[in-house]
């Protein structure tokens, strides 16, 4: 029974610290080289991608605790460690046009221990259906 006890002891230790999340102590200043990218003209079915350069302007590190796309055809992925101060990092985020004509417009929410809390980074593109004439 002690052994038991024991190892059903040791399982809970271990996975507590296992699921314990990084947390990061300040408040950061996340600086985009731009905030906005656009694609242009693309087809119907491309999957595009575009990175956005941030730095990290201040004293403490930077953690990006979420990012999310405004759908699923727009898909972001960010660093998940933290950012030292002075630091750079990148925020790679993919469009698939699939299903999508004419004037697009997509954005991508950042949850990151700055000052607002988060930061939006927005997409464009217009897209040819695949008949070659846009539809709105």
């Amino acid at each position: 029974m002690k052994k038991i006890t024991y190892l059903c002891s040791l399982v809970l230790v271990l996975t507590t610290f296992s699921c314990q999340k990084k947390t990061v102590k300040g408040i950061a200043d996340m600086t985009f080289s731009v905030k906005e990218h656009d694609f242009g003209n693309i087809n119907q079915g491309d999957k595009v991608t575009t990175a956005f350069e941030f730095t990290n302007n201040s004293k403490n590190e930077l953690l990006i605790k979420e990012a999310h796309g405004s759908c699923g055809c727009t898909v972001p992925d960010y660093p998940k460690e933290p950012i030292a101060p002075g630091k750079k990092g990148v925020i790679k985020v993919s469009f698939n046009s699939e299903g999508k004509n004419g004037k697009v417009m997509k954005t991508v929410t950042l949850v990151a221990n700055t000052k607002s809390g988060s930061e939006v980074l927005t997409i464009y593109a217009f897209v040819n259906s695949k008949r070659g004439i846009a539809t709105y």
